[in-house]
């Protein structure tokens, strides 16, 4: 199988072409070491000047890839950057609908599975914390036990305080996160990156149709009323 991979939920964004050497069952939740070849991967450390079709093209240039030979399309899903995340859904919702029936399949998979994923691949065992900007003075913070021959999740994601992401240190565990250097010193700066990112989707079959490729939220959304218009007398 053939995975084209894109992760914009983090200031460094990234796309890379993944290709299969043996497919093992998997459960979502858990993973194995890699199990993949990363054929190409882009990365973009400036969010605001990455342009993501330029950044796909040169994947797929880079890996000797064309465009029908993309058996799947894995989506970071977030938590993280709001534009970014629908930026990456529209691109793979577009390609889906182009491919008709038969056309690549879709995988939403959480940003933070990723970067707890990717601090297996940068040698950090044991357990991990992986913490994300969730604004409004909160974080995203979720639990995973890394191992050498993979990962599980142990505390799912949720928001979180300040007081809760360092009690969580105190209990003992690294920090991990995009930005958490920010905030927690003894942190460990990791981005999710896509080659990772599509090491995980060979795990996975929990395939979803372009309409249901939906973001990450852990927060209701609010709608207010908008009051009557006003009539003025004349």
């Amino acid at each position: 199988m053939t995975i084209l991979a894109i992760e914009f939920s983090a200031p460094q964004r990234s796309v890379a072409v993944v290709q299969a050497n043996v497919q093992p069952p998997g459960a979502i939740g858990n993973w194995q070491s890699a199990i993949g070849n990363a054929l190409s991967e882009v990365i973009e450390t400036d969010a605001r000047g990455a342009n993501a079709l330029d950044m796909i093209e040169a994947a797929l240039r880079q890996a000797q890839v064309e465009r029908e030979q993309v058996d799947c399309l894995a989506v970071g899903i977030g938590p993280g950057s709001y534009n970014g995340i629908r930026t990456a859904i529209a691109l793979a919702q577009g390609w889906h609908l182009a491919g008709g029936q038969g056309g690549a399949r879709l995988l939403g998979i959480s940003s933070a599975e990723c970067v707890a994923a990717q601090a297996q691949t940068e040698a950090i065992f044991g357990r991990v914390w992986v913490v994300m900007d969730a604004q409004r003075n909160e974080f995203y913070l979720a639990g995973y036990e890394v191992s050498e021959e993979g990962g599980r999740e142990t505390e799912p994601l949720r928001l979180a305080t300040m007081a809760d992401v360092q009690a969580c240190e105190k209990a003992g565990g690294t920090i991990i996160g995009p930005e958490v250097t920010r905030w927690f010193p003894g942190g460990r700066l990791i981005f999710p990156r896509a080659a990772t990112l599509g090491r995980l989707a060979l795990n996975r079959n929990d395939f979803v149709p372009g309409e249901k490729l939906e973001p990450i939220y852990l927060r209701q959304t609010n709608f207010v009323k908008a009051p009557p218009p006003r009539v003025l007398p004349r």
